[in-house]
């Protein structure tokens, strides 16, 4: 993207539902002086493929890049996102949702690097995990011994509805320079059970209420999406994926 230029960027794999196949995607970004870019991936591919995507971003002074990753279906999908800042008041943030089924596996692996001083990083993973379903993330975010001032967070937090789904987190942090604001976290849980009792005090049956709540946790990475075509897409296809039945209930055996 050019010096000062506003770009939206939408990647969309979509596949047959019976057959195998493989992708291999790359993406690269370049970035100017105070270039935006809006970068939406959606993983929508067959439920016997096979995907793998690279992306790489380099950005220069006073840019953004915002990304929004959404991915259903695949037997196995790898996502990897380098991010490079590379010049001083850079900004980027990167955001995900997926939701796995019966015996599907997704990797999550991103990098982020604070080349450059007065740069600010956001990364928010959210998993929804079903069936046997397995989900990996790795996240990494490195600031260099010159890159002062560096603003760092970085979250994964995923939602189980299944006792056989599993997933491997593993947030961190590289930190070479000593005038910084960095954290990081990941959690992994059921349904929790005292919001779930308040929606159904106000009516609603287990399912409706379980149901709700796992749109609620999915909405907060669907509603960043800027084009309300698109955001509303995605909502109804979410929406329209979560399963319909008891879901596991935080502190209930």
């Amino acid at each position: 993207a050019g010096k000062n230029t506003d770009v939206t960027v939408v990647e969309s794999y979509v596949g047959p539902k019976d057959s195998e196949y493989f992708t291999n995607a790359v993406t690269e970004f370049s970035l100017a002086d105070g270039a935006r870019i809006d970068h939406y991936r959606l993983l929508l591919e067959g439920e016997k493929a096979f995907h793998v995507g690279t992306s790489r971003v380099k950005q220069e002074k006073d840019s953004s890049f915002n990304s929004a990753s959404f991915a259903l279906g695949t037997a196995l999908a790898r996502n990897d996102l380098q991010v490079l800042l590379d010049g001083p008041g850079a900004y980027c943030s990167l955001n995900g949702l997926y939701l796995t089924a019966d015996n599907q596996h997704i990797d999550n692996l991103i990098s982020i690097d604070h080349a450059q001083p007065h740069c600010t990083s956001r990364l928010n993973y959210k998993g929804i995990l079903d069936g046997r379903s397995r989900a990996v993330f790795g996240g990494e975010v490195m600031v260099r011994r010159d890159a002062q001032k560096s603003d760092a967070e970085q979250t994964d937090k995923n939602l189980i509805l299944s006792k056989l789904a599993e997933v491997d987190s593993k947030p961190s942090l590289l930190i070479y320079a000593d005038d910084v604001k960095c954290n990081h976290g990941a959690t992994a849980g059921h349904i929790d059970a005292d919001t779930l009792f308040y929606l159904r005090s106000r009516g609603l049956d287990l399912d409706a209420a379980s149901r709700m709540l796992v749109h609620a946790f999915a909405s907060e990475i669907i509603d960043k999406v800027r084009p309300e075509p698109l955001r509303d897409y995605l909502d109804d296809l979410f929406s329209a994926a979560i399963p319909d039945k008891s879901l596991p209930v935080a502190g209930v055996k």
